[in-house]
């Protein structure tokens, strides 16, 4: 008995599963092949529905049009729900007359498919889906929510003078502030997308015919190349498409600044920009790119030269100032001048440490003031940096564990390291400096030649997309130094840098033309 009723079970199991509309699932569908529109509106439903994992902020609405029901299907959270009101909801339920659905509904981004995978990826970008009782196809409506903050001149690249806008958050606001700058035919923007699972939009954009093909190639292969299941930001970009991923040195140039990225944008470099961030990668760069600023633009030569001289200084000042106090001090007390022999000896003689463990302990000191400056909100990071700073340093003098000349040295050290104009950069003086302070202690100043040695070796064994990392000093690819160390002025750069790898050399004709017979 118990085995035919067994049978019988199966038998009605298999007669019921015959009647239902078996609908692939979405999970393993999604984005692999086409799904089209089913005549039955309800599996439809279902299918994105599935596909949304049944989530709570995917909402239908009944429409009805020309005696004819419909849904139509939205995410709320990515939506605009007053557009969708005004536009679409509001005109449907007005029009009077038998029309198409095209002409009542006037969106500018107005698309009719039959693929369901489309409608799922489509929802996800704030569009919504509109279907129709026995329909073969259904609509999709632009109706993309935008929650963007206006354009402000960013915290960490101020200008004196130019332009105080900067990048935000939104990728289509950037390239929009890009094509406002650039208002040229031959700006090209692709679009990719990245992580399996975020879906994030990223975009590069160069200028065709002056960007090198090759150089666009490779950032296209190597960004189609990222499998991953998130990408929320350049950084993770980066770290997939850089030519030296070990290296302590930035071999790609972020900015939050339009003009710069213009800039660098007509020397024929790529730009990689995405959703989400208010940051945008260039490449190729050198070494010296990291210390050109716009300032040096907006100002005469003569004082953007010495400024960008004054950076480079303190990048090299900050990376072996205190080495060099350690060596002085530990192993070279003889090239100290005669009247300053008295003063440095009156500081250390009572100090308990040698000077590495006391340029140790102030440089993680001043890490730790600078890090919870910046966590904490602006007024009280502020604080936190004067009046931490002056009350730990005096302290620690009073306490005798720290001599009145590595205050000074630790305190040189930290304003050279804030005039580095690039973020990134100045991380990596932060992480050499460590390796160089122990070859000082240890060897004296026969170390810190080592180190430096290792270092500019290290150097120029990097590049950055096919340009050597510290042009134009290579001596392999010749001499460009018109834009380089220093700023020559506007109108004798009538050529770009051959470093960029542009195809087009010449920027600009002669512009001083009309000086010669003044002269």
């Amino acid at each position: 008995m118990i085995r035919n009723v067994q049978k019988l079970l199966k038998k009605k199991r298999k007669k019921q599963q015959k009647n239902i509309v078996q609908i692939p699932k979405p999970q393993d569908t999604l984005q692999e092949k086409e799904i089209i529109v089913h005549p039955v509106l309800e599996d439809n439903i279902k299918f994105i529905y599935e596909a949304f994992c049944n989530t709570d902020d995917l909402k239908v609405r009944d429409v009805t049009f020309d005696d004819r029901k419909g849904k139509l299907i939205y995410l709320e959270t990515m939506a605009d729900t007053k557009e969708i009101q005004q536009s679409i909801l509001i005109p449907l339920s007005e029009a009077e007359e038998t029309r198409n659905v095209r002409e009542i509904i006037t969106s500018p981004e107005l698309k009719i498919t039959n693929n369901l995978n489309e409608a799922v990826s489509a929802l996800l970008m704030g569009n919504c889906a509109l279907f129709f009782v026995d329909g073969t196809d259904f609509f999709l409506f632009n109706t993309i929510q935008v929650n963007a903050r206006t354009p402000e001149e960013p915290e960490n690249e101020k200008v004196v003078r130019g332009s105080h806008e900067g990048f935000v958050e939104n990728l289509n606001i950037n390239l929009n502030l890009i094509r406002e700058r650039v208002k040229n035919p031959q700006l090209m923007i692709k679009y990719f997308k990245l992580g399996k699972e975020t879906n994030s939009n990223v975009a590069i954009v160069y200028m065709n015919g002056l960007a090198n093909p090759s150089v666009v190639e490779e950032v296209k292969k190597r960004i189609e190349s990222i499998s991953t299941g998130m990408v929320f930001s350049p950084g993770y970009i980066e770290e997939f498409i850089e030519d030296h991923p070990f290296s302590p040195f930035q071999q790609i140039l972020f900015t939050e600044r339009p003009d710069r990225a213009e800039a660098h944008l007509m020397e024929g470099r790529v730009v990689v920009m995405s959703e989400g961030s208010a940051d945008a990668s260039i490449v190729p760069v050198t070494f010296f790119s990291f210390f050109q600023t716009p300032d040096d633009y907006n100002i005469r030569f003569y004082a953007g030269s010495i400024f960008r001289l004054i950076r480079l200084f303190s990048f090299w000042g900050a990376l072996t100032l205190p080495a060099i106090y350690i060596a002085v001090v530990g192993f070279h007390f003889e090239i100290i001048p005669y009247d300053l022999i008295t003063l440095v000896k009156s500081s250390i003689e009572n100090i308990p440490f040698p000077p590495f463990f006391e340029a140790l302990f102030m440089a993680i000191t001043i890490e730790l003031i600078r890090e919870a400056g910046i966590r904490l909100p602006s007024p009280i990071g502020q604080t936190i940096g004067i009046v931490g700073g002056l009350i730990i340093g005096d302290a620690v003098v009073n306490a005798g564990l720290v001599s009145n000349m590595m205050i000074i040295v630790i305190a040189l050290t930290a304003i050279m390291s804030f005039g580095i104009p690039s973020y990134e950069m100045g991380n990596t003086v932060r992480i050499l400096s460590l390796p160089i302070m122990i070859a000082a202690a240890t060897l004296g100043f026969v170390g810190i030649v080592f180190v430096l040695m290792i270092i500019i070796i290290h150097m120029c064994k990097l590049d950055s997309f096919g340009t050597p990392y510290i042009a134009p000093l290579s001596p392999l690819h010749g001499k460009d130094l018109k834009d380089a160390i220093v700023r020559f002025p506007v109108w004798s750069l009538d050529h770009r840098s051959k470093y960029a790898l542009a195809q087009k050399q010449v920027r600009q004709r002669a512009s001083r033309e009309w000086g010669k017979n003044d002269r």
